[in-house]
């Protein structure tokens, strides 16, 4: 039989916690293990009684349920929080996720959603509800490539292709080749690069773009 999910309920409103608590209670894969009305709280308890899931919502007096989740997840990683709020605006949703939330839920979701949502995240999932997960895909699929992060920002264009290559396995020959460039000035890249890095040698080069996602075209 699988261990029973114990939850930190964290809000302010009693109506809330009333109705999570008769939720959680009804249900045989969760248990409430504590109630949070402020952030300060919420911290103290998830602390104390490490729970497997705290249901976290984003304003409460005192810390905010997003400074309260830094904090919870900074004393216990383990802990993983599931946002329940009322909030779906861009801030809130990329504020909490930035933060360490696994999953965010609208207060409107049905019970078995809400049920569904702690047993994912609590699987080490993550969930969103529809609107929020709207929101995400929207969102990066508007983003323009220039306005992601850059990778070695340190490096030139030029210096970013041949690392490229380079973490795909490419020789400096098959480099001059791929880019239309004579071995000398690719060498003279190579060398630049390392320099820029603050690496010893081609093999470590290779590691820190590979780790950076660079070279996924292969050889």
């Amino acid at each position: 039989m699988a261990e029973t999910i114990r939850v930190l309920v964290a809000d302010d409103h009693p109506l809330f916690r009333s109705g999570m608590r008769a939720l959680l209670a009804a249900d045989p894969d969760t248990e409430v293990a504590g109630e949070a009305t402020t952030g300060e709280e919420a911290i103290a308890l998830a602390i104390a009684l490490q729970p497997d899931i705290v249901l976290m919502d984003l304003q409460m007096p005192g810390l905010s349920g997003v400074d309260a989740t830094r904090r919870i997840l900074h004393a216990s990683p383990n802990t993983r929080i599931l946002v329940v709020t009322m909030f779906d605006d861009d801030h809130s949703v990329f504020a909490a996720i930035r933060a360490g939330a696994r999953g965010y839920v609208l207060k409107g979701a049905d019970p078995e959603e809400v049920l569904r949502a702690i047993r994912v995240v609590a699987g080490g999932e993550a969930i969103f509800s529809p609107s929020v997960a709207t929101r995400l895909i929207d969102f990066f699929s508007t983003l323009r490539p220039e306005a992601l992060p850059q990778v070695f920002p340190e490096l030139t264009e030029r210096e970013r292709e041949v690392l490229d290559l380079i973490a795909g396995g490419r020789s400096n020959a098959e480099i001059a080749r791929k880019l239309s460039l004579s071995a000398k000035t690719v060498a003279n890249h190579v060398s630049n690069i390392l320099g820029k890095l603050q690496v010893a040698d081609r093999a470590q080069a290779m590691l820190r773009a590979r780790e950076a996602g660079l070279g996924q075209g292969g050889p």
